[in-house]
């Protein structure tokens, strides 16, 4: 993947400054908050899962303050658009790690596959065929067999098998 361009860049902060705009919110033009970025990774990307949209969020807003500033909303989607892979494996492996202790842990794939996962009321017990997928996806991902996924074993599994890269949600947008 190529590096965002002066041109993006551009027009990328000229973006940001319309939804600031838009958000007219308390930040006084610093930034604009988690509403406004979800409806518009939203729009723009069609990403519809709250959780996984706040989880992107938290992503970004690595300063943690609420708000959204010009530097992370760049930083933020050339990962999202120009990303290589090894940036794209980094920033879905932050968005799973819920408790952002270094590991996805079962607990956490549960909690996000029971998310992503379009899952029938009929379903007998959903959450047992969700923890057969968990169980499933740590013996496919945890290659040092620690009953967890550090960032060692999402980049092997990933690096093995592209498509494992959204394995707990989709975060990345959808290239159309």
């Amino acid at each position: 993947a190529r590096a965002v361009n002066k041109n993006e860049v551009e027009c990328l902060i000229s973006l940001f400054h319309t939804l600031v705009a838009k958000a007219r919110s308390h930040f006084a033009g610093a930034g604009f908050d988690r509403t406004v970025f979800r409806d518009t990774l939203y729009n723009a990307f069609g990403m519809t899962d709250d959780v996984v949209l706040d989880r992107v969020f938290s992503t970004f807003n690595r300063e943690n303050t609420g708000c959204i500033t010009v530097v992370e909303w760049v930083e933020g989607l050339a990962v999202l658009l120009r990303g290589t892979l090894e940036e794209k494996m980094k920033y879905c492996f932050d968005v799973y790690d819920l408790n952002g202790d270094g590991y996805i842990s079962r607990e956490e794939m549960f909690q996000m596959l029971k998310n992503s996962l379009l899952i029938q009321p009929a379903d007998e017990e959903p959450d047992e065929g969700i923890k057969d997928l968990v169980e499933i996806a740590l013996k496919k991902m945890d290659y040092d067999h620690d009953g967890k996924l550090s960032f060692a074993d999402f980049e092997q599994a990933v690096r093995e098998e592209n498509l494992l890269l959204e394995a707990f949600g989709p975060c990345l947008p959808d290239m159309k």
